[in-house]
């Protein structure tokens, strides 16, 4: 019975040396193809969307298109400068980045340039220092860019409703 206990507590700690990335890169090589992915998602959406459409709603209670695409796209380089040391980014103004395609997709750019930088500049050891996220629990910061991911990925299938309410088919999900 002891063998087996020992057995699962080295499997569990083997597990979890892989999944904070001291082990293998290549958690951090997924991470950083999400990182591109988000970039790719957003970057298409506002391709997708006509600039007339830009601050329409699907419910009055959403943000505008342009908005959520903003808030997924600047999420990353807020929380990623928060908890990594990078400091916050210089991004476009938002009266550049609501209101025309070109702006937009500068400001997607510049968020995910700035992520991709404290990314790729976050060591090993970095990336193993456990922070207080958002008040709500501690988590070492290797697990930021997941939670990143996911708010990144649900903040952007929100606007899903915007293509639909125009009969418009949104851009093709490049996941699969």
């Amino acid at each position: 019975m002891r063998t087996i206990k020992a057995l699962v507590l080295l499997l569990f700690t083997a597990a979890g040396l892989t999944a904070q990335g001291t082990a293998g890169e290549d958690v951090r090589g997924s991470q950083l193809k999400k990182l591109e992915l988000e970039r790719t998602t957003l970057l298409a959406m506002a391709d997708s969307m006509p600039e007339s459409l830009y601050r329409d709603k699907a419910t009055p209670e959403q943000r505008g298109f342009a908005q959520q695409l903003h808030h997924a796209a600047g999420a990353v380089p807020m929380i990623a400068g928060r908890y990594m040391g990078e400091g916050q980014p210089s991004l476009p103004d938002t009266s550049v980045a609501l209101n025309s395609r070109a702006g937009l997709k500068s400001f997607i750019n510049a968020a995910y340039d700035y992520a991709v930088g404290a990314f790729e500049a976050q060591s090993d050891e970095d990336r193993l220092v456990v922070v207080n996220f958002f008040g709500m629990m501690e988590i070492p910061t290797w697990q930021i860019w997941d939670e990143i991911h996911t708010h990144t990925m649900w903040t952007a299938g929100q606007v899903v409703a915007n293509f639909r309410k125009h009969g418009m088919a949104p851009p093709a999900f490049t996941f699969f």
